[in-house]
């Protein structure tokens, strides 16, 4: 752990969880790149990235998260600050400002597609204030030092230094990809857990085949709690008994229940801002040999089809179909996951996108 007193690096959010995976690859990679780093944002300690001084900001709330935006990039004690939120971007433009900081600015969502996502944002003037807030925190990201962006598509589209740092795996957190447990069939989520993310589809095609259990990784969304409660509560012990919520778990404990495990769903609602994503947890679940379930989004359908590593299914139904003719016709699963381990041996390999930008961190640092 790096001392509190020379920090090459602050990892600062007042929105994201310290568990937070991409959180856990940005800190990895400057890590190795021999970098001391601090992260601070929300959560328990513990689960904060290794070998990183980590600070923890209590309890969350609109209020709270404004003030973080204001004071942490002053607090922070890094040369170098890297922002994960688009609403810090402004604080630490200020902090570049009067106290020299050098600014990375991560984007990893287009934010004013994902704003159609929020069931808060569809109040009319909740929706122009955050649209305004998206727009010049935009402005400001552009015009740091680094940004980052997690796709090709995602913007700004042009910057003072734009990275392209894609959701790709770190090997380090994954387990190698091992032999299905024969004893029983098993799927797995790993990600946030709402119903435009696939909790609704994922629990109905789980419920459809019967046999099938499933183990679902990570935060539920408040705004989905009271539907979940309800289908606890209106569910058989059956069904309940086959399907696991873990609640938010770090990245290497999150990925420990991949094995042994037969596949992994991705079964995304349509939104403009999955269009055109690519979510991490697909190519993770590719290096980890699982075979995918997924939702009919353009760029999800096209790396399924290439990699040959499972389904495209049009709903639940589908999807209860195809996890049922697996257990069924066993071979067709080896085949899929036989193709997903290949694919991800020929996609995945190499220089990592993260080790890249580190590099470039530790340039901005040296300088």
């Amino acid at each position: 752990m790096p001392s509190a007193r020379i920090i090459d690096v602050s990892v600062i959010t007042g929105g994201h969880d310290v568990a937070d995976a991409r959180l856990h690859r940005l800190a990895a990679a400057l890590r190795r790149a021999g970098l001391a780093v601090e992260v601070i944002g929300l959560g328990a300690v513990e689960a904060g990235p290794a070998d990183c001084l980590v600070r923890t900001l209590g309890a969350r709330s609109a209020k709270k998260r404004l003030k973080a935006d204001l004071t942490l990039p002053f607090k922070a004690r890094g040369k170098v600050l890297l922002t994960v939120d688009p609403d810090m971007v402004p604080g630490a433009t200020l902090a570049r400002w009067i106290k020299r900081k050098k600014v990375v600015a991560d984007v990893h969502e287009d934010y004013l597609k994902l704003l159609k996502d929020r069931t808060w944002a569809r109040a009319s003037w909740k929706k122009t204030v955050a649209m305004t807030l998206v727009r010049v925190c935009t402005f400001l990201t552009k015009r740091a030092h680094i940004t980052v962006v997690a796709d090709d598509h995602l913007p700004p589209l042009k910057g003072r230094s734009r990275l392209v740092v894609k959701n790709l795996p770190d090997f380090s957190f994954l387990p190698r990809p091992g032999e299905p447990d024969r004893s029983v069939p098993r799927a797995i989520y790993i990600g946030d857990v709402r119903r435009s993310r696939g909790l609704q589809a994922m629990l109905a095609a789980v419920e459809g085949t019967y046999t099938w259990e499933l183990d679902v990784v990570g935060p539920v969304n408040p705004d989905d709690q009271a539907w979940l409660d309800t289908w606890h509560a209106t569910s058989s012990e059956q069904v309940r008994n086959r399907i696991r919520f873990h609640g938010r778990l770090d990245p290497q404990k999150a990925w420990a229940l991949a094995d042994g495990a037969w596949a992994g769903l991705v079964l995304l609602d349509d939104t403009p801002a999955f269009r055109e994503a690519v979510p991490s947890k697909l190519y993770e679940y590719l290096a980890v040999g699982l075979a995918v379930v997924a939702s009919p989004l353009p760029r999800l359908a096209e790396l399924v089809k290439e990699s040959g590593a499972g389904e495209v299914v049009a709903d639940p139904a589908a999807a209860s179909a195809t996890l049922r003719r697996w257990s069924e016709q066993y071979d067709e699963l080896l085949q899929a996951r036989r193709d997903a381990r290949e694919w991800a041996e020929r996609n995945l390999t190499g220089v990592s996108p993260y080790d890249t930008l580190a590099e470039r961190i530790r340039g901005l640092v040296k300088n």
